[in-house]
């Protein structure tokens, strides 16, 4: 099995240190060692593999093995020996082709890139939105990633969310003007929901993504995002891999698995027909098709449903779950939500305890209010989700339907600090609705 987050294999969280990497498989993972420099004892590796850029699975290494050389590639072969094999195939290679110490495999026109190619081609404008709100210093690093992407055809709008200071805006002019790409914008209602609205507003691009000022995006990222829009009829959403950029604390660990940002790396399509999931839960556990932090929509067809609901999201009394919300909604609208593993971003997780603690609060909060806002947006809704409010209970608690909680190690005082949240997600969804009704004043 591939692990999809910071785990060992027998499903236990690793211990610190640990150390994030990507290695590309076919230049070998003799390569780790120049990037992750000399053996650290008893520190752990979290790597990304990748195989002709695409990412195909995760490894636990130890940095300080004896023979890494023979070490690591029997941790390489257990872990991903069917991703490896079934990726060469498909392009023509056979496994002996590869050299996973050395490397090997590489070709100059994988047929593996034809669709990304094809997407490049095609280049259609897409509109980079970033919310940010008084963190110029994560905003700048973010903008560093950005701007380096192989796309050829995006803008960048980063929209101010309620500022307090003039920092972003200082920040933002002095970008702009140095590169011509990137629009400052101000949206003064608080609310994580009304920024993305803001930025939607103005967005020129057929297809709009949307990240957060605390990521790192891969030099693909758009290229992978932008491509279900090409290549799949009625895609109206995509979603992308979210791997953490650095796992140094208890607490970034805690997060990385609890929230379960890792959704696979296989290329998914789900819809109400026939890329409907074998998921009781399907379509209201939006959790699992994506996050806010990694996404896009076609344009027009965000527009159309008015947009993201600005009751909700970080920012408000809901606390999040405006982008549940929307990737719920492209599926109930008819339309197709497609996840591309290859489209990835890197997450600075919260590194303290206490931030975790007000996380999990906000996540159960947030997912409350989505659930509240699904029903007041589609009321037919209703009786399908009470229908699966067992399931869901279950789900919920880490019982057998699968959760996102290790119980054997996740502290109990926050799963019910969770779902104390969650029961008061839907009076908080109402509170920020009645907030958000309220005349400003003169």
């Amino acid at each position: 099995m591939i692990p999809t987050g910071p785990v060992a294999d027998d499903g236990e969280l690793l211990e610190l240190p640990v150390g994030v990497a990507d290695v590309e498989l076919t230049e070998g993972l003799a390569t780790l060692r120049r990037t992750v420099g000399p053996p650290c004892s008893g520190r752990t590796l979290f790597v990304l593999a990748r195989l002709h850029s695409h990412p195909i699975g995760c490894l636990a290494l130890a940095d300080d093995a004896e023979s890494p050389e023979r070490d690591w590639v029997v941790a390489a072969r257990t872990t991903l020996a069917g991703s490896i094999d079934r990726h060469l195939l498909a392009d023509g290679l056979g496994p002996a082709s590869l050299d996973l110490w050395a490397g090997g495999a590489a070709l100059d026109d994988p047929p593996c890139l034809e669709e990304r190619r094809r997407t490049l081609a095609a280049g259609k404008p897409v509109t980079v939105i970033i919310a940010t709100r008084n963190r110029p210093e994560r905003l700048d690093t973010c903008l560093d990633t950005v701007l380096a992407l192989d796309y050829p055809a995006f803008d960048i709008v980063v929209v101010d969310n309620d500022p307090t200071t003039s920092d972003t805006v200082e920040l933002v002019s002095a970008r702009g003007a140095a590169t011509g790409r990137i629009r400052y914008l101000r949206e003064n209602r608080r609310g994580i929901g009304a920024a993305r609205n803001c930025g939607l507003a103005a967005a020129s691009g057929s297809i709009v993504a949307f990240t957060d000022d605390d990521v790192a995006v891969d030099r693909h990222w758009l290229s992978e995002l932008a491509a279900p829009f090409v290549a799949v009829p009625g895609v109206a959403g995509a979603t992308g891999l979210i791997m953490p950029a650095e796992l140094e604390t208890p607490a970034q660990l805690m997060l990385e698995v609890h929230r379960h940002y890792g959704k696979g790396f296989e290329d998914r399509l789900y819809d109400l027909g026939p890329n409907r999931p074998d998921d009781v839960l399907f379509p209201f556990a939006a959790g699992k098709l994506g996050a806010g932090v990694n996404m896009a929509f076609d344009t027009a067809w965000l527009r159309g449903i008015g947009g993201f609901d600005a009751a909700t999201g970080v920012g408000t009394p809901a606390r999040g779950g405006e982008d549940l919300l929307a990737l719920f909604q492209v599926v109930t609208s008819g339309r197709t939500l497609a996840y591309r593993p290859g489209a990835l971003i890197r997450h600075y997780h919260h590194r303290d305890l206490a931030a975790v603690q007000r996380q999990v609060y906000d996540y159960g909060v947030g997912l409350g209010a989505y659930l509240t806002s699904a029903v007041v947006h589609e009321p037919q809704t209703l009786f399908s989700m009470i229908r699966r409010a067992p399931a869901g209970l279950v789900y919920f608690s880490g019982g057998s339907g699968g959760s996102e909680i290790r119980p054997d190690w996740w502290p109990r005082r926050l799963t019910r600090l969770e779902r104390r949240g969650l029961l008061y997600g839907p009076l908080a969804y109402a509170i920020s609705r009645a907030r958000g009704r309220r005349p400003e004043a003169p």
